[in-house]
């Protein structure tokens, strides 16, 4: 019999929920610090050197003080140069060749400027002459175009902040190496675009404005037809730039987006044009004291909801929080919702972003994220104008998640039926969220809307498992892991998935086939477990305190989905690759007291990122499940084969 020490779980779960609760916001909930990016913060100084060259209108004072943060953002890239001589999405992250070429366009673009520093740009120049060859707009432009495929997302944005930093000044044809995009197709009706195939993702219209129009002035396409359709469409779709923009001027509150969007009006002579203006302000207010940008302003609501989640479930049932917290959370969250038409997806009301900023997009994680919060709210109150109010957010999700659904029975992130492209296409972890949050809420949901929701998650569950690989994973779309082969990160996937066990499908063979595919994701998680007890993003990875505590938290959950009884043989190696994992976080965290950041998070086009409160918020869903397992809070039998009753 493995032990666990129950002593140590207890204080070390105390330890992290007393960290968690002391990073909340003074307005109660959890607002996070995403890592410093090398990427948003080469492509904010791009913007605002340009834009400070040209702007007419913009007093002498704030062009000093653009002056300043462009000083400090070049000064940060400096600093933060890996010794190999590249850039990665982080400070920890390896190298890479799209956020290379953008520091370097970004050191290039005051060359003036002594401090600037030739060795690192020569040191950067070696690296990428040692990947790319000969650093001439063709090689450079073919290399990048390689890395991104048919999506040029990114490609073209990464390419035009290239010549515009004068990286490319000495070849005639420098447009020529940025592929265009069909910027007039943005006057097509939203609810055609999945049918057109956009070779941008459906977040990005505001990057194929701005940038395909800059592209047309400095390049116009050879074929007179279309160069006459763009031309008459130049006024129509700038327009249209005004209404998808927030009230903080960031496109989805990204440096990165907002960026390419400011650098593109300049150089067709819009530098003083609303747009370009807001978007300034955007990028100066969202400037950190080190001279960084982040990839995005926060991920508040998300963040919150995955704390609600880890709270409430230890075996205090959510204790951690009081009734006037979990209310004043509540409110919150309900304040964060949706309810119009989003002027830049055209989504319906009802869905919430990852932020509570005016640059958030309603999307397929978070909202079956709130939904479970809410969820929990709605169970404990007794205030029945609270209540109703709860339930009627809560009803607006469930039907804006199944508009959302795909006809795969997958979920999207913000549109249903693009799919092209992959960060439109149906997701596991995405589903299994969803799947979840309809299945905590179907009983309550009006009788009417019951057979929908039975038909949806039915659908869902035929996804994941269609959507499952031979070796028994799932593969998230939002998460991966810079040292596994493929950048993926398989252990997040399935975790994700597995914390769905639960939901049962209505469809008796599906049922059958839906316990197998879990079964098989069970036996895969105890596989990938490493040696010293901890997990990474697959087999054979370095392990970190993030991917520990969801596999840990999985395991938690598909223990406590086995009925009470005699555990077989496979419950067995469940409970001890828990203990295991549980003594490798002990010591990873110093008791729950250290929680380093490891960079598992994925941003558009797969750009790292790493969340202060990742860490923390996963150590303390596993420990308080861990904590229900052992207390008999879900299994008696499994807290006797653990041996708690002998510590």
């Amino acid at each position: 019999m493995m032990v666990i020490d129950v002593p140590m779980l207890e204080e070390m779960r105390i330890a992290a929920v007393q960290r968690l609760l002391a990073q909340r916001h003074a307005e109660g909930h959890w607002v996070g610090e995403l890592s410093g990016s090398a990427l948003s913060t080469a492509t904010a100084v791009c913007a605002l050197e340009l834009h400070r060259r040209e702007s007419e209108s913009s007093s002498a004072s704030d062009l000093s003080m653009i002056d300043g943060l462009v000083g400090k953002g070049l000064a940060w890239l400096r600093e933060y140069q890996n010794a190999d001589g590249g850039w990665g999405d982080t400070i920890d992250s390896p190298s890479n060749i799209s956020t290379t070429v953008l520091c370097w366009a970004a050191l290039g673009i005051r060359r003036a400027d002594r401090d600037l520093g030739e060795e690192v740009l020569s040191h950067c120049e070696r690296w990428l002459t040692g990947r790319v060859g000969t650093l001439t707009p063709a090689r450079l432009g073919r290399a990048i175009c390689d890395a991104y495929g048919v999506d040029r997302t990114f490609s073209a944005p990464i390419l035009t902040m290239c010549v515009l930093a004068g990286r490319f000044d000495d070849a005639e044809d420098a447009w020529e190496h940025v592929p265009s995009l069909p910027f007039e197709l943005a006057l097509v009706p939203h609810r055609w675009y999945h049918k057109i195939g956009l070779p941008v993702v459906s977040y990005a219209l505001p990057a194929l404005i701005a940038i395909g129009q800059a592209r047309h002035y400095h390049r116009p396409t050879r074929n007179p037809l279309a160069r006459l359709a763009r031309h008459m469409a130049r006024e129509k779709t700038l327009a249209a730039l005004l209404p998808m923009q927030p009230a903080s001027g960031g496109y989805l509150e990204a440096a990165p987006l907002t960026s390419f969007v400011v650098m593109s009006l300049v150089s067709i002579g819009q530098a003083d044009h609303p747009v370009a203006k807001s978007g300034i302000r955007f990028l100066v207010n969202s400037a950190r004291p080190d001279g960084c940008w982040p990839i995005d302003s926060n991920l508040a609501t998300w963040t919150t909801t995955l704390a609600v989640g880890a709270l409430s479930a230890g075996p205090a049932g959510g204790d951690s929080l009081s009734r006037k917290d979990q209310r004043a959370i509540a409110a919150w969250l309900l304040d964060q919702q949706h309810m119009q038409i989003h002027p830049y997806t055209h989504s319906p009301p009802g869905g919430w972003a990852w932020t509570d900023l005016s640059g958030g997009v309603p999307d397929g994680d978070d909202t079956p994220g709130v939904l479970l919060a809410l969820w929990r709210f709605h169970r404990d109150e007794d205030d029945v104008e609270r209540r109703a109010r709860i339930f009627q957010a809560a009803l607006d999700a469930v039907q804006w998640l199944l508009d959302l659904q795909n006809k795969d029975g997958g979920i999207p992130t913000f549109c249903p039926g693009w799919g092209k492209l992959p960060f439109d296409q149906s997701s596991p972890d995405l589903t299994a969220h969803t799947l979840r949050a309809w299945t905590v809420w179907r009983r309550a949901m009006p009788k009417a809307l019951q057979p929908r929701l039975n038909r949806a998650m039915n659908a869902a569950i035929g996804f994941l498992v269609r959507s499952q690989k031979s070796d028994g994973t799932w593969v998230p779309l939002w998460f991966g892991n810079q040292g596994t082969t493929n950048l993926e990160n398989p252990l997040y996937g399935t975790a994700r998935v597995l914390l769905a066990a639960k939901c049962l499908a209505r469809d008796a063979d599906m049922k059958k086939r839906w316990e197998d595919s879990l079964s098989m994701a069970r036996t895969w998680l105890l596989s990938a477990q490493n040696d010293d007890g901890g997990w990474g993003g697959d087999a054979g990875v370095t392990p970190t305190i993030e991917e520990t505590a969801l596999a840990l938290e999985a395991l938690a959950e598909s223990v406590a989905s086995i009925a009470d009884g005699d555990l077989p043989s496979e419950c067995q190696d469940l409970e001890r690759a828990i203990v295991r994992g549980v003594r490798w976080l002990h010591r990873a965290t110093a008791g729950g007291t250290r929680f380093p950041t490891s960079p598992i998070g994925l941003y558009f086009a797969k750009l790292w990122y790493s969340e202060k409160l990742y860490p923390v918020l996963f150590t303390v869903a596993a420990l308080q499940r861990v904590s229900r397992l052992c207390s008999g809070t879900v299994s008696d039998t499994f807290s006797k084969s653990l041996g708690v009753q002998a510590t």
